[in-house]
């Protein structure tokens, strides 16, 4: 961890923090999402992370792409805001956060999809009928819930 959330931490140990957000989920062309499983709590997820001090969050859902599955976004789409009581969440480290995450759809993007800094294991495609929500990320659990919602209306 680095950054705001990390100096942050250095006073505050384990307490709750309000941590706002930027994620992506992106989306091929056959309508797969692309899921990491993280490298702490070994469930999947999309790549997101905490916003830094002054800086945009649509900058922050491109870095953390970037940073976590080697894509470069290239077009982001607004889809959800995630937070209360769901996204309380407590880190395998002890880290206590409240997200505020701003979430991002991204259809076009350049690269080739692979973990590089470490936070997800593996990288895979899913179809929405493959998805198990029992094995998604606690915090992000309620957006790919959502997700798979709004998709499935439009079948």
């Amino acid at each position: 961890m680095t950054g705001y959330i990390s100096e942050l931490r250095k006073i505050v140990g384990h307490r709750t923090l309000i941590q706002c957000a930027a994620s992506i989920i992106c989306v091929d062309e056959s309508g797969r999402i692309l899921l990491g499983k993280r490298s702490d709590n070994h469930y999947w997820g999309y790549s997101g992370g905490a916003v830094e001090i002054d800086e945009y969050v649509e900058e922050c859902a491109k870095r953390e792409l970037q940073e976590e599955m080697g894509l470069i976004a290239d077009e982001l789409e607004f889809f959800y805001v995630n937070s209360g009581p769901e996204t309380h969440y407590i880190y395998p480290n002890g880290d206590e956060v409240s997200n505020v995450e701003i979430v991002y759809l991204c259809r076009r993007w350049h690269g080739q999809p692979h973990p590089l800094d470490g936070e997800m294991e593996e990288l895979r495609f899913f179809t929405l009928d493959e998805i198990d929500l029992s094995k998604i990320s606690p915090p992000t659990h309620p957006v790919i819930a959502k997700y798979i919602e709004t998709q499935h209306g439009r079948e």
